[in-house]
């Protein structure tokens, strides 16, 4: 068994695969200090991409964003993702300029529609296509220096938006998206497209299909608009307890079985749990949520040994990915995996 160590300094530096990411802070991260070692190792193994998800905990996104800026010189990092909705678009704009410039050039803001339920219960209406693609135009006209009066769109009324007339930056904006009309907007307005774990081959195929039609049909070239696809790497090196921590529009896309979604929703233990069972669940418990899973939703995943794990990745781009974020698990824990793709690159 291949054993993983938690990082304890500089190790040597390889080529950048600017075709691999990774997320940091994966799952219930222990302290938000973590993502310093991950994002340093992430970079001296060759990952070309750090993503950083949002929470509302301790993993606010720009924080966590300057954080890695800190420590790294050569790795991308995007935020994977945050909500348009949350911030003013003055202090958004703002955070990617100063991201774009503190960087060098390797920030990526990364947009997402969240999570209903949770907008709702904050008191925020459901995030639309119209308003993401609204705030969009807003963020690059900003970012060209533009001064925008009485702007009333679907991203809200703003009677000033101004960051500063001598700007002309031209910072890359991506998405998180798998609904169809999430993956056209990402097509025509978006330079990244990220799409979600456990896509089934046809799904993939098809996903990565309708971004890059939508970007010809947009007068764009598809090729620079880059689909991720996100794969959770949980390999047979990692403790059983660390693979175990591996709704209803996934179901829908990939064309499972809604009736199983219901029998899960509705097993007393998963009904009654209170908080995100990935982040407070025992191992016992995570074990019961396993046998409630139905196989071929697990499937699409890079599991078993290293080279295993390699294979399942180098297979997204078969189907037209253009990136691969390794899902799940810390780059201490991806070592193995990233160290045989190396080997066989």
């Amino acid at each position: 068994m291949i054993s993983y160590q938690p990082y304890s300094g500089r190790a040597c530096q390889h080529s950048q695969m600017d075709e691999l990411g990774f997320y940091t802070l994966a799952g219930a991260p222990r302290s938000p200090r973590d993502l310093l070692d991950e994002v340093r190792q992430a970079e001296d193994m060759g990952l070309g991409w750090a993503f950083i998800s949002e929470r509302f905990n301790i993993k606010e996104a720009a924080t966590l964003s300057g954080a890695a800026a800190a420590v790294s010189s050569r790795i991308q990092i995007a935020t994977g993702a945050t909500n348009h909705n949350t911030r003013h678009p003055i202090v958004t704009a703002s955070y990617a300029t100063t991201m774009h410039r503190l960087t060098g050039g390797r920030f990526t803001l990364g947009l997402g529609r969240g999570i209903a339920p949770l907008m709702n219960a904050l008191g925020l209406p459901p995030v639309t296509t119209a308003q993401l693609e609204d705030f969009a135009g807003l963020m690059r006209r900003l970012w060209r220096g533009e001064t925008i009066l009485g702007h009333d769109g679907p991203a809200g009324r703003y009677p000033f938006l101004r960051l500063d007339p001598a700007f002309d930056e031209d910072i890359p904006l991506g998405l998180m998206a798998f609904g169809p009309n999430s993956l056209a907007l990402g097509g025509r307005a978006f330079d990244h497209v990220v799409l979600h774990t456990f896509f089934t081959d046809e799904t993939l195929v098809r996903c990565v299909s309708t971004v890059k039609a939508a970007a010809q049909k947009a007068g764009r070239d598809p090729a620079l608009v880059k689909v991720w696809a996100v794969t959770a790497t949980v390999g047979d090196h990692l403790p059983e307890p660390v693979r175990l921590k591996y709704g209803d529009l996934l179901v829908e896309t990939n064309g499972w079985d809604a009736a199983a979604l219901a029998r899960f929703r509705a097993d007393p233990f998963v009904a009654g749990f209170a908080g995100a069972i990935d982040d407070k669940a025992t191992t016992e418990e995570l074990e019961h949520v396993a046998t409630l899973i139905p196989e071929e939703w697990l499937a699409p995943a890079a599991t078993g040994t290293p080279e295993q794990c390699v294979a399942e990745v180098r297979k997204q781009f078969s189907l037209g990915a253009d990136g691969v974020v390794l899902h799940g698990a810390s780059p201490a824990e991806l070592a193995p995996v990233v160290a045989e793709y190396q080997r066989t690159s």
